[in-house]
């Protein structure tokens, strides 16, 4: 047993050797992006090209606010779109629909205000799905929970992208 766990042990000391040597700082540690971004973005209501409505925009920007802080005059503007659309995924021999799933897109950009220059921008896609067998109580509930589940699941993988990617480093015109 103990021949086992020798070589992991190595390998475990290896791997912190050379993350340290590569200047690895983790995001929520003091001076890193997630410190220097919390409270301090605000977030724009999402427009709405071709989405179900602005109960959809609330829970994304709720969820992105949890995750990044709320701000109401923050250095940073966050803007988002946001589009979901429905498809039927099981279709029973009489044509019922039994099963659906929302696929929904988050488009971002984070802004710096004082001078408007983009520090981080992109989309995010991602789905979530509900059963229509039940009753019509049910398979609303189910409907409105996929929605609700696809607003975190975009929050979650817009602030991780932006918590890895955003450059926040100011640069000057001499540069």
């Amino acid at each position: 047993m103990s021949l086992l766990k020798q070589p992991l042990l190595i390998l475990m000391l290896a791997t912190s050797m050379v993350v340290s040597a590569c200047g690895f700082t983790p995001v929520n540690a003091p001076g890193g992006t997630g410190d220097a971004l919390y409270g301090e973005v605000v977030i724009a209501f999402p427009d709405l090209p071709n989405s179900t409505g602005d109960r959809n925009a609330y829970f994304l920007v709720r969820d992105l606010e949890q995750r990044l802080g709320r701000s109401s005059d923050g250095p940073y503007k966050l803007n988002l779109t946001l589009s979901t659309r429905q498809e039927g995924q099981a279709i029973t021999a009489d044509n019922s629909i039994t099963r659906y799933s929302i696929i929904g897109a988050a488009g971002y950009s984070l802004v710096r205000q004082s001078d408007g220059v983009v520090l981080a921008s992109g989309s995010e896609t991602n789905f979530t799905g509900y059963s229509a067998t039940g009753s019509t109580v049910e398979t609303l509930a189910g409907e409105r929970d996929a929605y609700e589940r696809l607003m975190r699941i975009l929050a979650d993988q817009i602030s991780a992208r932006l918590l890895s990617t955003a450059d926040l480093t100011v640069t000057t015109a001499a540069e």
